[in-house]
């Protein structure tokens, strides 16, 4: 890359320590309604860099982003060109997708600096909505985006809504009788929210699923992007494993001055294997027995790693990638244990 042809952009922040903070609101009984963190924050630094996905999926969401705030500057006429600031991202458990909406949070209050003087995040607690109380859940929705309003009115403010496992406040209507359920009341509420804040250009709302079919179509047909998250393929494996030995490597913990080549590096070798090449082809070949497992668990693997097959506090290269190939095969064979239980258990 010609970095003389490149526009850059530097920009100077400084993150907030204070941790996050709890939202409470009022109904017949006091409800943990939210977490709430000013952004930039010192916990989400570096999330953005570490999250691997196979496709441009980090990329598009920026420009997505960027987007929304071009034609809100332009005052494009929505009436015209519609869209609700909504994202869905939607795959397996464990793939990110969680991960992904706070560092896209993080990254944006960063960027758009210039717009914005700080940051909010606001992930609603899905499950606490959820009142014993007959037709309480509904008003709950609205006092929560009541709250969230008072930090959408101050216009130097970005402010970006989680709702993790969305499906729980979104369930799909079905007809119930004559009198509305309360989860119906719930996804009317949120809906009828959701509409009323799209005209803010300060407002983001980023959502998550791993069961879309249980959402209503009509949330999902408010959603701009609805983005699918998969299990990673062998090469994005490779590259988080890669950034963790690196890691156990800076900290002392793997002692070695090994080079571990990038996965395109390996295809130019072919099958070609010497001393220098012999631990990266070791670790691509354990990529693709990895084949099949979440980033989430990928990530605790060389944890497990040296916790259950290794005693020596600081080891080679060679004996944690022979440690981590253990470990996977230990996760692989304990998903089948639990998929036969479970199996065993619905037959039975």
């Amino acid at each position: 890359m010609d970095l003389s042809k490149c526009k850059t952009s530097i920009h100077v922040y400084q993150c907030h320590q204070d941790g996050p903070g709890s939202e409470e609101i009022e109904g017949q009984e006091e409800v943990s309604a939210a977490t709430h963190w000013l952004l930039p924050a010192d916990e989400m630094e570096g999330l953005w860099e570490n999250l691997i996905f196979d496709s441009e999926i980090k990329n598009n969401l920026l420009h997505y982003a960027r987007t929304t705030m071009l034609f809100s500057s332009a005052n494009v006429n929505s009436n015209i060109i519609s869209w609700n600031r909504v994202v869905l991202l939607h795959g397996p458990p464990g793939t990110g997708k969680t991960s992904l909406c706070k560092a896209l949070a993080q990254k944006l209050c960063i960027r758009l600096s210039d717009r914005f003087r700080y940051g909010q995040l606001v992930e609603i607690n899905s499950h606490g909505l959820f009142s014993k109380w007959f037709s309480e859940s509904g008003k709950l929705v609205v006092k929560m985006f009541q709250k969230i309003q008072e930090l959408i009115d101050d216009p130097e403010a970005l402010v970006c809504i989680l709702m993790d496992e969305v499906e729980s406040l979104t369930a799909a209507r079905r007809a119930g009788g004559n009198e509305p359920s309360d989860a119906i009341r719930v996804v009317n509420a949120l809906l009828t929210q959701i509409d009323a804040i799209k005209r803010y250009p300060n407002v983001l709302i980023l959502t998550t699923s791993n069961v879309t079919g249980a959402i209503d179509l009509a949330f999902v047909d408010r959603a701009d992007i609805k983005q699918y998250i998969g299990l990673p393929s062998p090469p994005a494996i490779y590259k988080i494993f890669t950034s963790c030995l690196v890691e156990l490597i800076k900290t002392g913990i793997i002692s070695s001055n090994q080079q571990i080549f990038d996965w395109r590096a390996l295809a130019a070798f072919g099958e070609t294997r010497s001393a220098a090449t012999l631990c990266s082809f070791k670790l691509r070949d354990l990529c693709y027995s990895a084949e099949g497992l979440s980033g989430r668990t990928i990530r605790k693997l060389p944890f497990l790693a040296h916790a259950l097959h290794l005693r020596a506090p600081v080891v080679s290269l060679a004996e944690f990638l022979s440690a981590l190939e253990m470990a996977v095969q230990t996760q692989i064979q304990e998903r089948k244990d639990l998929s036969h239980q479970s199996t065993t258990g619905v037959s039975t």
